[in-house]
């Protein structure tokens, strides 16, 4: 497979390519999902996939940097999302507050990105009632183990990944907890970790919760390239920032009717919340100007943008008309196409689904 170097390459390679090889993955992990005994268990993981496939179509694009291992990239990059997904419902939609549970829970998202720990002893349930999921959890561990154990010389863009993914599990035990603590725990952590003086705290943490940049290192080396500082501090914190202050965007009334933290609502008013997301947008071009392969990597910025505001949920925010144009605005002509593939590509597969 060859890297996409335009908007119409993008799109083909996505429709004919990636996203069917996703969709059956997920397939299979859903008829997995669906024997889980428990039924909590059972229903987020259902849910999970259900909900949020756009996760993984999204950062399905990033295999094309495995090149003639791609299939191998969406095996991983499948994988390791429907762990972040999955975990991210039962810690968003359980009774459970407890920090050492979170952190037990995405023990697994670490251990998927660790070629050496043995899992098998391991109860990622160990701090909660609800247990026995038939190794669903495991098998999504086991699987991304599989694929990196394939990758020459990991040992070089480990640290990368692990710096990254530490940061995503950090975060979401500090955002999980009781409510009147979240934002305490949230700052301090800010203040101990960031080293960007132009970030506000719940842009920082937003940054932290993005796995593009694990994706992109695992599939640049599955191709036998190791780029792991260039990417890191390419993808962190600003593309990775303004990847999941969108997600937080059109998450603004779901999060609201559910009562869950959401890092826009930060923002003094609607007009910050915008032009810092465009700032964002900026900041995150300026950064991907050295980095190999640099025009898909700007391109994905477009694709971002364009794929987010064509999510059905936007239309469930007061003032969606004027955020989509001006965030398409900021982003330029290339977002606004991706915008309007998107939206007929997901009523596509909703009229699909219905006459399934």
């Amino acid at each position: 497979m060859k890297i996409p170097n335009s908007l119409s390459q993008v799109l083909a390679t996505c429709y004919k390519d990636l996203f069917p090889q996703v969709n059956n993955m997920l397939s299979k992990w859903r008829d997995y999902a669906n024997q889980i005994p428990n039924e909590e268990l059972r229903t987020q993981a259902l849910a999970s996939i259900d909900s949020k496939t756009f996760h993984c179509e999204g950062g399905s694009i990033y295999a094309t940097l495995a090149r003639e291992k791609w299939q191998k990239a969406i095996d991983f990059i499948v994988s390791y999302q429907t762990i972040s997904d999955y975990l991210d419902n039962l810690c968003d939609r359980s009774q459970s507050l407890d920090p050492v549970d979170f952190r037990q829970l995405h023990q697994a998202q670490l251990d998927a990105i660790r070629i050496e720990p043995e899992i098998d002893q391991v109860n990622y349930y160990k701090y909660r009632d609800d247990q026995d999921d038939q190794g669903y959890l495991k098998s999504l561990v086991l699987e991304c183990q599989r694929i990196i154990k394939q990758i020459p010389n990991y040992d070089q863009i480990q640290p990368y990944i692990e710096r990254l993914a530490s940061l995503y599990v950090d975060l979401q035990v500090h955002k999980h907890v009781v409510e009147h603590e979240r934002v305490y725990r949230l700052t301090e952590w800010f203040e101990h970790e960031n080293e960007d003086e132009d970030l506000r705290w719940y842009e920082f943490s937003a940054a932290t919760g993005s796995t593009l940049g694990v994706f992109c290192l695992i599939s640049y080396g599955l191709a036998n390239e190791q780029h792991g500082r260039v990417i890191q501090e390419a993808f962190f914190p600003s593309l990775q920032g303004l990847h999941i202050l969108l997600d937080y965007f059109i998450d603004q009334h779901e999060d609201e009717v559910e009562g869950d933290l959401n890092f826009v609502n930060y923002y003094q008013d609607e007009n910050e919340k915008l032009e810092r997301m465009a700032q964002m947008i900026k900041q995150a071009r300026q950064n991907l100007t050295n980095i190999p392969d640099q025009n898909f990597h700007q391109l994905i910025v477009d694709g971002l943008v364009g794929l987010y505001l064509s999510d059905p949920k936007v239309k469930q925010i007061k003032t969606s008309d004027n955020a989509i144009k001006y965030l398409l605005q900021s982003a330029g002509w290339r977002a606004k196409i991706v915008y309007w593939n998107g939206k007929a590509y997901r009523k596509f597969k909703s009229y699909k689904s219905k006459s399934a």
